[in-house]
Formats: C-alpha cells, sequence, structure tokens
C-alpha cells in the first residue's frame, strides 16, 4: 500500500517524469495535489502496469485529484540544456500550472532544482512508495504516449506506436536507414551501442 503524503500538514505535489531515456519526442512530468488521506488500492508506479490500466488510472486520478498538471519540454530544448534539466524544467512547468499553490514537493529520483522556495524532498523509487509521486508517474506516461503515438503516424518507420521513442534495435536500424526526424534528440548517441538497447 502506498503512503498518502510524506509532509505532515502541508498541501503537498507529488513530482515525475516519463521519456528521459528516449532518443526521440519530449520529455514530459506531472505534477499531481492528492486529497488528505486519499486512498486508492490500484495505484502504482506506471512501469508496473499495463497500458489498459494506466489509461483507466489516469481518467481516475483526473477526477479525484485537487490539482494536476503536465509539463513538456521539446526535443530541441533538451539538447540545449542537457535532459537532466530538462526532466527539472518539465516538473516545474507543471508545477507552474498547478490551480492550486503546493506548499511543499515529493519527486520521484534523487535530484531536483529548487521550485520557488517550497520544500522539497527527492525519493528513490517514489513512484512505488508515495500516491502522488505514482498518480504523476502515470499522467506523463500516458500523456506522452499518446504524442508518440500521435508522431508514429507521421513517422511509421520508426515504430514509436510499440519503443514510445526508446532505444530499440528495430529504432535504432531505422535511424541508420532512414536518418533522423525532427523530433530526435541530436545531443544523443543516437545509434549507440547495441548493449544500450531495450528489446520491447
Amino acid at each position: 500500500m502506498l503512503k498518502s503524503h510524506y509532509y505532515e500538514g502541508l498541501i503537498e505535489a507529488g513530482c515525475d517524469e516519463a521519456g528521459r531515456g528516449c532518443l526521440a519526442g519530449s520529455v514530459y512530468a506531472a505534477a499531481v495535489i492528492l486529497p488528505t488521506n486519499y486512498k486508492n488500492d490500484l495505484l502504482n508506479d506506471s512501469k508496473k502496469l499495463s497500458a489498459k490500466k494506466r489509461y483507466a488510472l489516469r481518467k481516475i486520478i483526473e477526477h479525484d485529484a485537487i490539482a494536476w498538471a503536465v509539463g513538456i519540454v521539446t526535443p530541441e530544448e533538451i539538447d540545449k540544456i542537457n535532459i537532466l534539466n530538462a526532466s527539472f524544467l518539465a516538473m516545474h512547468r507543471a508545477l507552474d500550472q498547478l490551480k492550486m499553490c503546493p506548499e511543499a514537493i515529493i519527486v520521484d529520483g534523487n535530484r531536483f532544482t529548487p521550485y520557488q522556495d517550497l520544500p522539497f524532498t527527492t525519493i528513490v523509487k517514489g513512484d512505488g512508495k508515495y500516491l502522488s509521486i505514482a498518480a504523476a508517474s502515470i499522467l506523463a506516461k500516458t500523456y506522452r504516449d499518446d504524442y508518440m503515438l500521435s508522431l508514429a503516424e507521421k513517422y511509421p518507420q520508426y515504430d514509436w506506436q510499440s519503443n514510445m521513442g526508446y532505444p530499440t534495435k528495430k529504432h535504432r536500424e531505422a535511424i541508420r536507414q532512414y536518418g533522423i526526424t525532427p523530433f530526435h534528440r541530436k545531443s544523443y548517441n543516437l545509434l549507440g551501442d547495441e548493449q544500450l538497447s531495450f528489446d520491447f
């Protein structure tokens, strides 16, 4: 059972990103504020859920959350500021859009750049420990998947409908054969080392 909060008595936003390890596409992040003592036994790290469950949970999260938002950083911006900074910027953009201002932030991972002057805590594997981070991971992942599926229609040769921009063998072979698109991250090692490939 995931925990409902980290900070006692503060309005807390959970943040997570999706698409950091991808060769193509924007990085997405979400920020979610859930009600105090919120419970949902189905909520978990988005990577542990099927796509069908993620999309079903997205509707529940959007309905139940006090506030939620998604922030996006483009491949061009990623190439300029690097992916780590782009991930933080995407989270900041999500936080900027929340209709309620949080009093504290919890973030999946081990690094974060301060947002305004709010207290924050980074939590390794936080998407498997705290409900608001798990909710943010689901929103970031599903909205990014929607975006990659729409790009896959324009660029079917890269198999983005399956790999979502991640470095699979098929994706790298398509880069070798067809070159890159405007959505590829030019600062990445796009042809890479075969050992870095993920197979989906």
